[in-house]
């Protein structure tokens, strides 16, 4: 029923305009047409009375002839007649043939007519086509527009259903932040009152350790005294005390700098990539840090590898390790955007630092072991206090960090991606607003830095294969260098000062590793480069010189020592 309803009003609209077209095409031409037919039909009856005058005349003027042959004299009145006649026919004649002349026009007429006629047709049936696939859109249009009623209302059911949720949200988010306004102003109170505690802390830990200091001294005093006493028991030959030449020879192994020329042990430190290397200041135990997400302690005391434990917790992989001043802590940055710290002694995972948006690069105990500076990807350094477990200060530093090292308790420095090395001052209470103090331009991106033992020169691995000695006192540079096998393997490649910083070290892209003289810029060592099976990540040489470890990116660790 719906579709025949649908169907009527075009029909009846084809008929009106088919109406319409009649009335434009046919009435224009009706009178023409009358015309025509008129004017054949006079023609017609002309030629029936033409036709019949025809042969009323040839039968008088074959009457006439038989009269003239008889010899019958025509009376002036026949003549008369006769002439009538045949001037009545010329006329009839000559009408004639104006009529045909008229109906030829009228005949042409009718042919341009009819041809217009059939152009109209043609183009009627070009209309009536249109109307066709019209009616048909419409129907399509229709049952498109039903069913985008239908969407519409389900759109608008959801719509009210989206505001009525909002509004409960909307509702609920301020529930939540009356909830948070409060929790801020405890907050407060109580960061105010662990302000005091702290205070208080700190009073007495200072006093605590002026008493410790006087003790200390006194104690030396007293040692100092005792020896003045007995001076009698030096040995005039040796000119030192019995024993302590021996004694000191089992803690400290070795004294001179080592020079990586003879291997004394290989292994795979990690199942993958190893990215950090460092020596304990105290054993003859080395840290790992890999692709694997695992800092693990190796023992070389007894002249083999042995594994001192593994030390998890990290996400991904761990790109800096460094130990505290007194090997009880050791700190790793990792990929995960967060830095862990373990107790050495029993591999126990005491902090998980996390703040940063992007993988740290660096992290680095800042002065003692209860403050720890990161350097990230994100394009700032943090400053954490252990103690409290959170960051006390960021530094925006603009680009991304690779590195970090730290001179004193409260003075760090920075190497970064944009070819600058930045100096920054813990001291300053810039909240998150902290900008360096002082900054060096260099030819290329930073890949890591390194402090000699006094703090005086400042060693920076660069991107354009070069190594650069800054002198710190006077914010000048002393040195640089390169060599034409020594190519810079990534971006996180880390070079170090020798124990006495009398040299420089840093692994190359092809696996071998190169040793400089500070003093004189000369190469003075280049390892063999298929000891390792990658580029050389780090290197790290031993507190005391003896030995120097370095770690590829092929999952090896080498220890050196000199011939």
């Amino acid at each position: 029923m719906n579709v025949r309803h649908a169907e009527s009003p075009w029909r009846e609209n084809i008929l009106l305009q088919l109406n319409a077209r009649n009335k434009l095409q046919n009435h224009s031409f009706q009178e023409l047409i009358s015309c025509h037919n008129r004017i054949f039909e006079s023609a017609t009856a002309l030629r029936s009375e033409n036709l019949q005058l025809s042969i009323r005349n040839e039968q008088l003027r074959q009457e006439g002839a038989e009269l003239m042959l008889k010899g019958v004299p025509v009376d002036g009145k026949a003549a008369d007649r006769i002439q009538t006649l045949e001037q009545k026919l010329h006329k009839k004649q000559e009408e004639l043939t104006d009529l045909l002349r008229g109906k030829a026009e009228n005949a042409q007429a009718l042919v341009e007519l009819n041809r217009r006629l059939n152009e109209k047709e043609k183009l009627l049936a070009l209309r009536d086509q249109g109307l066709m696939e019209a009616g048909e859109r419409e129907l399509h249009l229709k049952e498109k527009l039903l069913d985008t009623d239908a969407r519409c209302t389900e759109l608008q059911a959801s719509s009210d259903t989206l505001k009525d949720e909002h509004y409960a949200l909307h509702l609920a988010f301020e529930a939540l932040q009356d909830k948070l306004r409060k929790a801020q102003e405890e907050n407060a109170v109580l960061v105010e009152k662990l302000m005091k505690i702290k205070a208080k802390d700190a009073e007495k830990l200072n006093e605590e350790n002026d008493n410790f200091v006087r003790k200390k001294q006194a104690r030396v005093a007293q040692e100092l005294e005792d020896a003045a006493k007995e001076t009698g028991s030096i040995s005039p030959e040796r000119g030192s005390f019995p024993g302590v030449e021996r004694d000191i020879g089992a803690v400290m192994p070795s004294i001179g700098t080592c020079l990586p020329q003879r291997v004394v042990l290989r292994f795979d430190a990690h199942d993958g990539e190893v990215n950090a290397v460092r020596w304990s200041p105290v054993d003859r135990i080395v840290a790992t840090g890999g692709q694997d997400r695992k800092v693990k302690l190796w023992d070389i005391s007894k002249g083999s590898c042995e594994s001192k434990g593994t030390l998890v917790g990290s996400n991904a992989g761990v790109t800096s390790l460094d130990f505290d001043s007194t090997g009880t802590f050791i700190l790793a940055a990792s990929n995960d955007f967060a830095s862990r710290v373990w107790t050495i002694n029993d591999e126990r995972l005491r902090h998980t630092l996390t703040g940063h948006s992007g993988k740290v690069m660096a992290a680095k105990f800042l002065g003692q072991s209860t403050r720890v500076v990161t350097g990230s990807h994100d394009r700032t350094l943090k400053i954490w206090d252990l103690r409290s477990r959170a960051c006390v200060e960021t530094k925006f530093a603009g680009s991304s960090c690779n590195d970090v090292v730290t001179s004193e308790a409260f003075t760090f420095i920075s190497g970064h991606f944009d070819k600058k090395i930045r100096f920054w001052d813990a001291r300053c209470e810039s909240g998150s607003s902290g900008t360096a103090a002082n900054e060096l331009v260099l030819q290329g991106r930073v890949t890591s830095l390194d402090l000699s033992k006094d703090g005086n020169l400042l060693l920076a691995c660069v991107r354009d294969d070069t190594l650069k000695v800054y002198d710190l006192r006077m914010k000048q540079e002393l040195r640089v260098f390169s060599h034409d096998n020594f190519k810079v393997g990534c971006d996180w490649s880390r070079a170090a000062f020798s124990p006495c910083s009398d040299m420089v070290g840093v692994g190359s892209g092809d696996g071998g590793v190169f040793v400089w003289n500070t003093k004189t810029g000369h190469l003075i060592c280049e390892s063999n480069h298929k000891e390792h099976s990658g580029a050389v990540t780090a290197i790290s040489w031993h507190p005391y010189g003896g030995f120097l470890a370095s770690v590829d990116r092929g999952k090896k660790a080498i220890i050196w020592t000199g011939e």
